[in-house]
């Protein structure tokens, strides 16, 4: 099962980046590829008003982000239990040694467990707790920051991919410990079932033991998430940035070129944080899973189109368009 999910993710992303690549290749035989996936990935402003078939409201994105939250929580949920009672890299507290009873062999149980093994597990852990806060801030934003337009829409096969996304890219920072960590919840769930809820009662869970195994996780990992956040921050700003463009025209259609934070240096900063924000991913992963990669690699090359494409709109609709912005990547594109 691993290895079947394994390769059906890659297979899944390799799909996924092959036509954004060969449609951002600047030749004129390919034109026609590139406006098939350009009206496929249109959205919001860069849609006009006219093009209502096959189109959902952009407020939809919610829906991405009600899936990503309690999808990449299972996850979460389910590999952190799994890391903790099966390949904890702390030593269980003197008390908790003497009141243990099967917890206590299952740490001793773990010793045959290669260090590298229990490593990649926890990594996962904290792979997913960073996504879980990603999500669910998207998810605030979604409802309480950006005031979408009645008239904005999204073309269908963007709203499928956008929840493909966040299926695939949960499952993809966990998937090397998937039947692991499948096999240990269907046990959890017969043994609930078989010995009932008053003996599940008492399960031990020490939050410092958790916490502890997590803080012993190497300096890639934390330089990650520092990178990260530096990336999630800025992407907050960026979006209380457009959120209050829309605040400030009177919840009209009319737009304003944005200023402030990243705005300054490129059109879409908002997406530059995003590929940030997965940069970070990628390091505090060790950059060694080609999963993840592949999964990086979607999330430019999706994001390097989409900007190029809303930098081409700000150029045409203000004339007096910052002449130093470029579209995604500063000094560079």
């Amino acid at each position: 099962m691993e290895v079947g999910l394994v390769g059906l993710l890659r297979t899944a992303w390799i799909a996924a980046i092959l036509p954004l690549l060969i449609a951002s290749v600047p030749s004129s035989r390919l034109s026609s590829f590139h406006g098939a996936v350009l009206e496929f990935a249109k959205r919001g402003k860069i849609m006009k008003s006219s093009s209502q078939k096959f189109t959902v409201p952009q407020k939809f994105f919610c829906h991405f982000y009600l899936v990503a939250v309690v999808w990449t929580a299972l996850l979460l949920v389910t590999t952190g239990m799994y890391a903790y009672k099966t390949v904890p890299l702390v030593y269980p507290t003197f008390p908790s040694q003497l009141t243990g009873g099967s917890h206590i062999f299952s740490w001793h149980k773990s010793h045959s467990i290669p260090i590298s093994y229990r490593y990649g597990v926890w990594r996962s852990v904290f792979l997913l707790l960073l996504m879980e806060v990603q999500v669910l801030r998207r998810l605030f934003e979604t409802i309480y920051v950006f005031n979408y337009s009645s008239s904005a829409r999204m073309h269908i096969f963007g709203y499928l991919t956008g929840l493909f996304f966040y299926t695939a890219a949960p499952l993809s920072l966990c998937c090397n410990n998937a039947l692991e960590v499948y096999k240990f919840s269907l046990n959890a769930v017969a043994e609930f079932i078989v010995k009932g809820k008053t003996t599940m009662q008492h399960m031990e869970f020490d939050w410092l033991e958790f916490v502890s195994s997590l803080l012993r996780l190497r300096w890639l990992q934390w330089t990650g998430a520092v990178i990260f956040f530096w990336g999630w921050i800025h992407q907050r700003n960026c979006h209380a940035i457009l959120g209050s463009l829309r605040e400030h025209s009177g919840q009209n259609d009319e737009y304003v070129i944005p200023h402030g934070d990243w705005f300054e240096v490129v059109s879409s900063p908002h997406y530059l944080a995003e590929i940030v924000i997965y940069t970070g991913l990628v390091v505090a992963s060790g950059g060694t899973d080609p999963t993840i990669w592949l999964l990086f690699g979607f999330v430019v090359s999706n994001l390097v189109f989409a900007a190029a494409e809303t930098h081409r709109w700000y150029l045409k609709k203000f004339k007096n368009y910052p002449s130093n912005r470029l579209a995604i990547i500063p000094f560079v594109y």
